[in-house]
């Protein structure tokens, strides 16, 4: 097999470019709560008040811009737990492409609504039993349709960097970094830029501890495939990193942490009780782990990548009851 081209920071500066009158220049946040607790200053880059809810649009978008007048006309098919989906659909109905997006039939009603509702076409399939990634390869060949995947993808890479680039524009380098790990397009993109802006930086990619593929790859130095992981962080079920996000994130992070269910319920009651914001789980993983290591971030200045919100009200209102 050859050896992918992996993206470059090059690449997310010209993503900015691209992606700039679509994608919404999301806040950073504060907590003197959390500063206090923390003995730090602590900055939270909101992507969950990002168009469709997430980081995702950033990626999708700046993929679908990039596509010829032919790709256009055939379409785009794509497979996603829910945000991606979103973020394809959303972007496809923008630039007037038509989408085929393959989920889960266990993936958040409110995710399968909004996808449909941008006008994505929805195929269904059991995660538990079925390939997603052979079901989006067989429609592409079927249908002549350009795959564009969750996270494995440079120009997905490249627009998901857009996010920490605008963090680091705002606040300045940090000391750590804490951002969310499913199949490594967020990480990766967010390693692109951290290294380019503040190269001392100490980045931590943060998982679902019942999923820690991304940890036993990075410390194995080979990618390793699990099994779907049973974990409430659903955009974070991913069962192995790719072939162009585990490089960048073996060269560029420092570390893979992981977060339990429970740290992330108490991470979603602390956001929405004292900071007022919904995050979903996946959303709240850097955040946990920042929680576990606050003793270690004394006196620094610390960056937290909220990369999504898209929760069922039901769904949140248990997990906040609890």
């Amino acid at each position: 097999m050859s050896t992918p081209s992996l993206p470059t920071y090059d690449d997310v500066v010209q993503a900015a470019s691209r992606i700039a009158g679509a994608a919404n220049r999301t806040p950073v946040l504060t907590s003197r709560t959390v500063d206090e607790a923390f003995g730090a200053q602590v900055f939270f880059k909101c992507e969950n008040m990002q168009r469709m809810g997430a980081f995702k649009f950033r990626g999708a978008c700046n993929a679908l811009m990039k596509f010829s007048p032919e790709q256009r006309r055939a379409g785009v098919v794509a497979f996603s737990s829910g945000n991606h989906a979103q973020a394809i659909a959303l972007s496809a109905k923008l630039l007037g492409i038509p989408a085929t997006i393959v989920m889960p039939q266990d993936a958040p009603a409110a995710k399968v609504a909004a996808t449909r509702g941008y006008g994505g076409n929805v195929v269904m399939y059991d995660r538990y039993t079925e390939d997603r990634e052979q079901i989006g390869r067989d429609l592409a060949q079927k249908h002549g349709l350009t795959l564009i995947p969750p996270y494995d993808h440079p120009d997905v890479i490249a627009g998901q960097g857009t996010a920490a680039k605008e963090l680091f524009e705002e606040v300045g380098p940090l000391d750590a970094f804490f951002v969310c790990l499913g199949g490594g397009g967020l990480l990766s993109g967010s390693a692109l830029a951290t290294r380019a802006l503040s190269p001392s930086c100490r980045l931590y990619g943060v998982e679902p501890e019942a999923g820690n593929d991304g940890q036993q790859s990075f410390r194995s130095g080979a990618i390793v495939h699990i099994d779907t992981p049973q974990t409430i962080a659903d955009g974070a079920q991913t069962q192995h990193l790719g072939n162009i996000t585990f490089p960048i994130i073996r060269r560029d992070v420092d570390d893979i942490l992981t977060a339990t269910d429970d740290e992330l319920v108490q991470c979603m009651r602390f956001f929405a009780e004292r900071m007022k914001i919904v995050v979903e789980p996946t959303g709240c993983l850097g955040f946990a782990a920042a929680r576990r290591m606050q003793d270690e971030l004394r006196g620094k200045k610390v960056g937290i990548l909220v990369s999504g919100g898209n929760i069922d009200l039901a769904k949140l209102s248990g997990f906040l009851a609890g």
